[in-house]
């Protein structure tokens, strides 16, 4: 009698009894099986994706942020380098603007102004890309060059850029071709050199071909999950001429392109007179787009990124800002681990000109405030987790024997 009331509860969608599937949900006039919940749950989803993918967020221009909120935000989070704020604030503010002016029906098309920033490694060229996409109303995402090939060759295509976009905006296209997308490591793509060569540069000047179609503005076929691995996946065409480009690159090694324009090592009178206001400390401040070219980026590619800003080197007060004034700086972030642990963790001030000095001698730039700051508290973030320790102070002996002990340590294992 028991086994026959078992065999009556059915799924009243595939009909299938309580024996056949793992479990069974009981409502009042019917059942569902697990495996109906599953595909009713990924129908939805994709009724729910369909339906989004054909609207798109409306935009104000009285709540955008206007440029000088937009630097005032990244102030919080990076220190100096102003005039790459004021130039990333205008662009992002004016590529708003266009996505609101296509919509006026105006006869006046405003062009896009794709950015290039150049500025030597640790200065803040990925941090600014990052920050700012915390205050956008776009999809926002970062990419890197270095891993771009030219079709065919082992690497990411180059359409791998507008794949992550879509992933940000979760596939709806209309979105991802308002979107704004920032490529690091621009310089890594450079031509390798001037003469020609029976192997071909596949991810160099082939690359900075790939992307001229990308930010001049086209329709591009995008592999939604990646390029070969998928080969019969459907493509999904998004036009790239609404999506904001900004380059970053370090361009090591480009100052001496600069010095050479400027002539700043030829002999005679009359050279030393025109060159006396030049600051050779900071030749970064005298780019122009003819330096890229013969840094190695073709002209094509150079005319698609108008805009041109450099970022300031760190100096010695900028790397101590970075250290403590910040929103997110490298002693509130260890400082907070501390704390999670219960401890209360303060540095001696001599300790931070110490981390300064040790900066500025590694040339490594903000990047190397944080390895040193990590090999001092390595010990001090192993023990004390463990002890029943409530304060810690580090003092400037403690962090010289604690980078000595490192020191030595490497020679030994070398």
């Amino acid at each position: 009698m028991a086994d026959s009331k078992r065999t009556k509860n059915r799924c009243s969608f595939c009909g299938r009894t309580e024996e056949e599937v793992q479990f069974l949900i009981t409502g009042l006039n019917g059942c569902i099986c697990d495996s109906c919940v599953t595909q009713a749950y990924e129908i939805t989803q994709e009724a729910l994706k369909a339906r989004k993918g054909t609207e798109t967020t409306k935009l104000n221009l009285a709540e955008l942020p206007k440029p000088m909120e937009i630097k005032a935000f990244l102030d919080q989070y990076v220190i100096g380098q102003d005039a790459a704020k004021r130039f990333l604030s205008v662009s992002v503010y004016n590529h708003y603007k266009r996505l609101l002016q296509k919509d006026a029906g105006d006869d006046v098309e405003i062009e896009k102004s794709n950015i290039i920033m150049v500025g030597s490694t640790g200065t803040g060229k990925t941090l600014l890309a990052r920050t700012i996409a915390k205050l956008l109303h776009v999809p926002f995402t970062i990419v890197d060059a270095t891993v771009l090939t030219e079709a065919g060759y082992v690497g990411e295509d180059i359409e791998s850029i507008l794949t992550r976009l879509l992933q940000v905006a979760d596939y709806n296209v209309a979105e991802a071709e308002r979107g704004i997308v920032f490529i690091d490591e621009i310089d890594k793509i450079a031509r390798k050199g001037d003469n020609p060569s029976i192997t071909r540069d596949v991810s160099g000047e082939g690359v900075q071909q790939g992307l001229l179609k990308l930010l001049e503005g086209s329709i591009v076929n995008v592999p939604p999950q990646g390029g070969r691995k998928h080969p019969d996946q459907k493509m999904i065409p998004v036009n790239t001429k609404d999506i904001l480009f900004i380059c970053g690159g370090a361009f090591d090694g480009i100052e001496k392109k600069i010095a050479q324009r400027l002539n700043t090592h030829v002999v005679g009178y009359n050279a030393v007179r025109n060159t006396a206001a030049v600051d050779r400390g900071n030749l970064m401040q005298y780019i122009a787009p003819q330096d890229l070219k013969a840094f190695g980026l073709i002209p094509e590619i150079i005319g698609r990124l108008p805009v041109l800003t450099y970022l300031q080197p760190l100096d010695r007060s900028a790397l101590r800002a970075i250290l403590t004034e910040p929103k997110n700086s490298i002693v509130k972030q260890y400082i907070k681990l501390f704390a999670m642990d219960g401890v209360e963790l303060s540095f001696d001030e001599d300790v931070l000109e110490y981390i300064v000095d040790k900066a500025i001698e590694f040339k490594l730039g903000a990047r190397g405030l944080r390895s040193i700051v990590e090999t001092i508290m390595m010990d001090a973030m192993f023990e004390v987790p463990s002890e029943n320790k409530k304060s810690l102070t580090v003092t400037l002996a403690y962090a010289k024997a604690q980078l000595e002990k490192a020191n030595v340590a490497r020679l030994q294992n070398s």
